[in-house]
């Protein structure tokens, strides 16, 4: 399914939905994200409530399978300062598949700004819930704890 806006929310159904409105968004942010991952639990799970810190810097998912906590990105580094809050769609439910996206400085692969995009299991709204500047070093790296 293409993105689909109904009143001032887009829904889609897959992740490539997530990842175009996470790129729209980090176009219009002016730090066009180019690299990406979908989140995905040990136990092979790919649902999870997020809650996050962008002050601090910080994001948590927590897998609505096996119950286990994630820090995403480099998250743990910035544990000490955070107050994560729970993330909630528009229909109040708070269990979503998560596509992180970051932008890198020109010319490196070092990540610049980091996103967190979230699609609602329940309605299929897609959007970015959480974003904020991320000196976190390599993007690959990074993006393989999300």
């Amino acid at each position: 399914m293409a993105l689909t806006k109904k009143g001032e929310f887009w829904y889609g159904t897959t992740s490539g939905d997530t990842q175009a409105e996470l790129r729209s968004y980090s176009v219009a942010n002016r730090h066009e994200a180019v690299r990406f991952a979908s989140s995905q639990c040990d136990c092979g799970c790919r649902t999870f409530a997020l809650q996050t810190d962008e002050e601090a810097g910080v994001a948590i998912r927590t897998c609505t399978d096996c119950g286990q906590d994630h820090l995403m990105g480099d998250s743990a580094d910035h544990m000490d300062n955070a107050a994560p809050e729970a993330h909630e769609c528009v229909c109040e439910n708070e269990v979503f598949e998560l596509v992180s996206g970051v932008s890198v400085h020109e010319g490196t692969h070092d990540v610049r700004w980091y996103y967190i995009a979230c699609h609602c299991v329940e309605c299929n709204l897609v959007g970015v819930f959480a974003d904020w500047q991320c000196e976190a070093g390599d993007a690959a790296t990074f993006l393989a704890k999300v």
